[in-house]
């Protein structure tokens, strides 16, 4: 590992070629470039999930932690990690502070592998708007996570307004086992399916992105049964229309299938970690139009599939932003006050 304190983006560039000639990295071997946007306390978080994911992609990963906007005097500290303790990837942990947190792509857009494709991760709370960051304009693929925001439905929402061909969330991974075994059961079932009944907390997003895929492929509206018990989705029922009832239960890393007339039988639906999760995710590096329509039927937003794949950035400064908030509250609550 090298260590870069108060460096500049050059110097970075320059310690990645000499640390990857060192490690016998001539040719880079890199199937696509990950940017991965983090804040301090989930970098380890990050760094495992990536190193997982590289595994099976090997990829370059560009680490971007950004804090203090308003500090006075930019900062970058960066750390350069190849065939080390991340796996098979190349790795830059950059930290920015200051204005330069602002234009991270400066930094980030020399590090990007020639001729491959870009993918830009937010690991923590997803922006409403990913045209105000320049490092999801450049990406091929954009991967948010709605679990990690204050509003978890909220922002699955959200995505729908702000959807452009190639973003995904993982909410929407977390479902691929649950669609397995559902589409499963359906190779010996020729009744059409005439309602469905979703048990889990209201606040889960991966039930209400389920919600969203009955919908698109089935024509119907699922029903939402809320339960506190159980703090993820816990069953998905559908009721045929010649009376028969399937039925998909979660017991711990199981979930028991049961259908009318038939013998219940255990099927794997083992929860899997954010990098097996993220690795999926980078097996395609086209749009994903499955998600876009059970995206578009939970949110009730048309015409998800038919929008362009291509962003304009929208600058915006969060440090202005926050001193304008800081300028009108006081106003506000003598106002109401």
């Amino acid at each position: 590992m090298i260590g870069l304190w108060d460096t500049t983006g050059n110097e970075v560039v320059k310690a990645l070629s000499a640390e990857r000639r060192s490690a016998g990295g001539v040719a880079s071997g890199m199937a696509l470039s990950l940017i991965v946007v983090v804040d301090e306390k989930r970098v380890r978080e990050a760094e495992a999930a990536a190193t997982i994911a590289a595994a099976a992609h090997p990829c370059r990963l560009l680490m971007v932690v950004r804090d203090d906007f308003e500090r006075p005097n930019n900062r970058l500290d960066a750390e350069i990690v190849v065939g080390g303790r991340l796996g098979p990837c190349e790795a830059v942990v950059m930290r920015m502070y200051g204005r330069l947190a602002l234009h991270a792509e400066s930094v980030v857009m020399p590090l990007l592998v020639p001729d491959v494709p870009v993918v830009t991760w937010w690991h923590g709370e997803p922006p409403d708007r990913i045209a105000n960051d320049y490092l999801g304009i450049v990406a091929d693929r954009r991967i948010t996570d709605s679990a990690m925001a204050a509003d978890r439905v909220g922002a699955l929402r959200q995505r729908a307004v702000d959807y452009a061909a190639g973003d995904t969330d993982l909410a929407w991974t977390r479902i691929t086992p649950w669609r397995t075994l559902l589409a499963g059961a359906f190779d010996t079932v020729e009744a059409k399916v005439t309602s469905a009944t979703i048990v889990a907390p209201e606040s889960d997003p991966t039930a209400a992105i389920m919600t969203g895929w009955l919908a698109a492929r089935l024509g119907i509206r699922p029903r939402l049964e809320p339960t506190t018990s159980f703090p993820r989705m816990r069953s998905v029922a559908l009721e045929c229309a010649n009376g028969d009832v399937l039925t998909l239960t979660r017991e711990d890393s199981s979930a028991i299938f049961t259908r009318t007339g038939q013998a219940d039988r255990t099927l794997p639906l083992v929860r899997r970690p954010v990098g097996d999760e993220l690795a999926e995710e980078l097996r395609r590096l086209d749009a994903d139009g499955v998600y876009a329509e059970a995206l578009s039927a939970f949110a009730r937003v048309p015409g998800l599939n038919s929008r362009p794949p291509k962003r304009v950035h929208e600058w915006k400064d969060p440090a202005v932003e926050k001193r304008n908030v800081g300028a009108v509250g006081p106003v506000n609550a003598g106002v109401n006050g």
